[in-house]
């Protein structure tokens, strides 16, 4: 486990039994709706949204509310959740947790990066709650450390740069999935995007969110800012 993972790893390590349970609970084997972590998730959701924003005025203290609210964007985004929920096992805690009749469906709902950010929000909030904002804060910091080191004040994302560009020129941008291969796992997805109805480039990446970013960093490079700004 990196450096990352053991932010979150630490956070549900420290959490009571019941807790703990509930983080990994899904609501298709929860006695009751309340039980799942879908309510943990949901305060985990604003209490990362909170240390995120506080730490990148820290980090960039010369950086205006637009910069700033774009970088939390993508910080505290489904992929760098789903990631830094990864880095900390918490997908093979979630299956570990699952009744024996759920194993094969939790196994499958285990690899969907929108339970793996689930699961990272729910753990997040539960330490909220059990053991404050001062230890939560510290844990997240170090979980999405590599999401806080990438964003940069004045660069957005491919995707958003790309979008810019095109709407300028008053052309359409679309993203097509065209495959994707390997076990769940590890599996690579390719996207290629269309810019004024024409494939401008075409990238892979271990989400569809990171194959499309690839894509338009592809075509951010073939395009280039003279034809497109």
């Amino acid at each position: 486990m990196g450096a990352a993972g053991r932010g979150l790893a630490r956070l549900l390590a420290a959490l009571d039994p019941p807790r703990r349970r509930q983080v990994v609970t899904h609501s298709s084997w929860a006695r009751r709706r309340a039980a799942s972590y879908e309510r943990l998730e949901f305060l985990g959701d604003s209490a990362l949204e909170v240390i995120v924003s506080e730490e990148l005025m820290r980090r960039h203290p010369g950086s205006d509310e637009g910069d700033l609210s774009w970088m939390r964007q993508v910080v505290v985004g489904r992929d760098s959740c789903a990631a830094a929920a990864l880095a900390a096992g918490l997908p093979e805690a979630f299956v570990a947790a699952a009744p024996a009749e759920r194993a094969q469906s939790a196994a499958e709902l285990a690899e969907r990066p929108s339970v793996r950010a689930g699961l990272a929000e729910a753990v997040i909030g539960a330490a909220w709650l059990d053991l404050g904002p001062q230890e939560t804060r510290a844990a997240v910091i170090e979980a999405f450390a590599p999401a806080l080191d990438a964003v940069v004040p004045g660069e957005r994302d491919p995707k958003t740069t790309l979008q810019e560009r095109a709407a300028r020129r008053r052309l359409e941008v679309a993203y097509e999935l065209t495959g994707s291969e390997g076990p769940p796992e590890r599996r690579r997805f390719t996207t290629r995007v269309l810019v004024g109805g024409r494939v401008a480039g075409e990238g892979t990446g271990g989400s569809k969110q990171a194959s499309e970013q690839a894509a338009a960093a592809e075509a951010l490079r073939g395009l280039g800012a003279g034809e497109t700004g």
